[in-house]
């Protein structure tokens, strides 16, 4: 990855588009060489498909939950963590180290739609308990590319 590329994709995360013209609007570097770069970031499983994304608020899934899951289970986390990602609703799965095994972000549709989730979350062999945290409002959602300046990416990721 050499700079142009790490350019390209921090373009990206601030625009939420891969639209060839707006990225060469906002970094100067050729339309087809754009193409010709976000074509290889493809192939190289950087880029893994075309975003749009969705206000999930307006959609009517505005209510986030995260979940503490401790349990005790046998075999890979990453089996134990297939059977958390199953639940409906569910967004992200994260496998920590401390007191938590596993941190768990959903997307509801409402408050009670909680309890549907917690009692789903029980049935699952190894679930000890959960706690539950609602977010009030979200403060900052953004990519991880946006959390970063152009100069930090630059210096940490190019070869």
């Amino acid at each position: 990855m050499d700079e142009r590329d790490v350019r390209l994709l921090k373009a990206i995360a601030e625009l939420g588009t891969g639209s060839p013209e707006r990225l060469h609007e906002e970094t100067g570097i050729p339309v087809s060489t754009i193409h010709y770069r976000l074509s290889n970031l493809r192939e190289e499983g950087v880029i893994e498909n075309d975003r749009y994304e969705i206000d999930l608020d307006e959609l009517g899934l505005g209510v986030t939950v995260l979940i503490e899951v401790h349990a005790d289970y046998d075999g890979p986390y990453e089996s134990f963590a297939d059977r958390l990602v199953d639940v409906e609703g569910v967004t992200n799965v994260y496998f920590t180290m401390g007191e938590t095994d596993f941190i768990v972000v959903a997307r509801l549709s409402s408050s009670q739609t909680v309890e549907r989730l917690i009692a789903d979350f029980e049935q699952i062999e190894g679930v000890d308990r959960t706690d539950s945290t609602f977010v009030i409002s979200a403060i900052e959602e953004r990519d991880a590319l946006q959390s970063y300046s152009l100069d930090t990416l630059l210096d940490e990721l190019v070869e």
